[in-house]
């Protein structure tokens, strides 16, 4: 159980953080910064569910369960397998979550049409902000990447494939919600020359 009933202890005033094995790493360390990235993705769904509320409601109920999904990969990266007996049971990505933004994915793009060019972010309102929360998630993969790929860091092979998914989905969910509208707004290559 979580408890904060104090929010700032001043332990992090030297520019660093603690993990939640108790380690303290560097603020700009890599693990701290793809967790961070992940806590930002959250944050970004968070503004694209003000306006997805009212334009679906099925499709804001999944953003619901990827926002604590994405609290459940955090919990993940800041608690590292080192090998050893942790004090707690971490929490870990798993494959029902998989399988679950796999599920949504097929179900949302079943109804849209093949796509004949690449498509510019934006749309309606809740589409637009659904492409910069799929922006902010393909950095976090890239961080996370780049850590599993680090010496001496581990990274689980679910969490790898759950932040590979959860872009496909908010591309897929953004299609979604303009298909309802306007639809999609194309790339014309070289239009402006």
């Amino acid at each position: 159980m979580v408890i904060l009933n104090r929010i700032y202890t001043r332990t992090g005033d030297d520019g660093t953080t603690a993990l939640a094995t108790g380690e303290r790493r560097a603020k700009h360390d890599l693990r701290v910064a793809a967790y961070g990235t992940t806590d930002e993705t959250n944050a970004c769904i968070g503004i694209a569910r003000l306006h997805v509320a009212s334009e679906d409601a099925a499709l804001d109920a999944m953003l619901g369960a990827i926002q604590n999904d994405l609290f459940d990969l955090g919990a993940e990266l800041a608690s590292p397998d080192t090998g050893e007996k942790p004090a707690f049971e971490p929490l870990r990505i798993v494959q029902s979550q998989i399988d679950r933004i796999e599920a949504g994915i097929d179900g949302l793009n079943a109804s849209l049409g093949a796509l004949r060019s690449f498509v510019l972010p934006g749309g309606t309102p809740g589409a637009a902000h659904l492409h910069l929360a799929r922006t902010v998630s393909r950095r976090a993969e890239r961080l996370m990447v780049e850590l599993a790929r680090s010496p001496g860091e581990t990274v689980g092979q679910p969490a790898l494939r759950y932040i590979n998914r959860l872009s496909d989905f908010l591309f897929v969910a953004s299609r979604h919600l303009n298909a309802r509208a306007q639809g999609d707004v194309l790339w014309v290559p070289g239009q402006n020359r």
